[in-house]
């Protein structure tokens, strides 16, 4: 009977794809996918390591897997939390037999070995055992994200990213486009990300190379239209505001569907300053508005952190009313988690946490508001849904696992679009009869 495995991830959608490229390679290793945790001989929890509530979700997940898993089990921690600490993490925590950074084949790792392994050679900053390049399995979803780049050029004062996953390193648009096809017919939307996705490709054509006026225009659209050429849907995840030009909002707006997900972080200039970002309210909400003539009925979604070292009331009355005035369909709030080696680690004024917690209350009762209401906007219409799972689908308005859902009938099969009025609207869902 051959050896079964079992990944369990955590964080955002690129560590999902991490964990699907990990399984096709197990796969291909003669491994057979379990039906639990402690059903597996090799249990692998990829982690996050982005804030402190991700690190203490990921220890929190390893020990209860530890305990949980069958007799002779092996478990295996890989990810961002054992690229970053991953000493640390081994001395710390007796019940794991590996702690693998990046690039390491843990199905190749001996039944017995406990402790760090050393992340495989790297050229060029490459691992030689790259996951970004490597085969993934059959997508069990009518949907699937696709990572288009590792890494992340920007240094952002509150993001510890680029220390441990390095600087952008895209893949070529052949190699996207052919783990696009091998997905086939089955998926009918494609979601590709990157931690600044509108700059994929850059690294690879030079410096200077903008779609900018009288300049080329930025890699990310043309990939755009030819995923856009072999599947129904592509979605965009992660965009940098200042990246976002006239060129990028035009082919969103024309791929057939218009969702900007902008990663603005809050809208006082001074306050985005200090977190080594650009822009501010009046200059968000000009593109945004560029957005909306290029497409009425574009949806928008955005992350904003509350509590950066420094933050004002006048900041955060800034944000309120910005809330109300652009209208976002969808809108993530965070408390600031300070982050060893960043710059925001550094900076006075610190906000004391029960005063941020109450500002992202604040914000987040305005924006709840507000996404009822353009949910509620939607009532009446005809949309076109992709039928995710029997009772549940979604049109161009909600991304997979963050948004609203559309509630259909059961009858509907997976994997098909319906056209289908939207009879009644509820909070972030919707209910649709075809």
């Amino acid at each position: 009977m051959a050896a079964r495995y079992w990944v369990e991830t955590l964080g955002c959608p690129k560590n999902q794809v991490d964990s699907e490229k990990l399984a096709g390679t197990l796969l291909a290793g003669g491994y057979e996918p379990a039906d639990a945790p402690d059903e597996a001989d090799l249990v692998v929890v990829n982690t996050c390591a982005f804030v402190e509530a991700a690190r203490q979700e990921s220890i929190d997940t390893i020990l209860e897997v530890a305990a949980t898993r069958r007799r002779g089990a092996r478990l295996v921690v890989t990810g961002c939390l054992a690229e970053r600490y991953g000493e640390e993490l081994a001395q710390a925590m007796p019940e794991v037999d590996l702690v693998a950074g990046f690039g390491v084949p843990v199905d190749l790792v001996p039944r017995r070995s406990t402790g760090t392994r050393p992340p495989a050679h790297r050229a060029g900053g490459v691992p030689s055992f790259d996951l970004l390049e490597l085969p993934r399995p059959p997508v069990r979803v009518p949907w699937a994200y696709v990572k288009v780049a590792e890494g992340c050029d920007r240094r952002c004062g509150f993001c510890a990213i680029p220390s441990f996953r390095g600087p952008q390193r895209s893949r070529t648009a052949a190699a996207v486009m052919a783990e696009v096809e091998a997905l086939g017919d089955t998926v009918r939307e494609v979601v590709l990300v990157a931690q600044d996705l509108a700059s994929w490709g850059m690294d690879r054509t030079g410096p200077g190379r903008t779609a900018r006026s009288g300049g080329a225009k930025r890699p990310i659209v043309g990939l755009l239209a030819n995923v856009r050429a072999v599947v129904d849907r592509v979605r965009l995840l992660y965009l940098y505001p200042s990246s976002l030009d006239d060129a990028l909002i035009e082919a969103i707006a024309g791929s057939g569907v218009p969702y900007f997900d902008l990663s603005l972080q809050h809208v006082s200039r001074s306050l985005l300053q200090r977190m080594r970002r650009w822009g501010d309210a009046e200059r968000f909400l000009e593109r945004i508005a560029a957005i909306r003539r290029a497409s009425p009925q574009a949806t928008l979604r955005s992350s904003f952190i509350l509590g950066y070292p420094g933050e004002t009331e006048d900041d955060h009355d800034q944000l309120l009313a910005f809330l109300e005035e652009a209208r976002l369909d969808w809108a993530g709030f965070f408390p600031f988690s300070e982050e060893p080696g960043t710059l925001a680690a550094g900076l006075d004024g610190a906000v004391p946490t029960e005063l941020a917690l109450e500002r992202l209350r604040e914000c987040a009762a305005v924006q709840d508001a507000i996404t009822a209401e353009r949910r509620a906007e939607l009532v009446g219409q005809r949309l076109q849904v992709l039928v995710d799972e029997p009772g549940t689908g979604r049109s161009v308005h909600e991304a997979p696992e963050i948004d609203g859902v559309v509630h259909l009938p059961d009858g509907l099969a997976v994997g098909t679009f319906a056209e289908v009025t939207v009879t009644g609207a509820a909070g972030p869902d919707l209910w649709g009869t075809p």
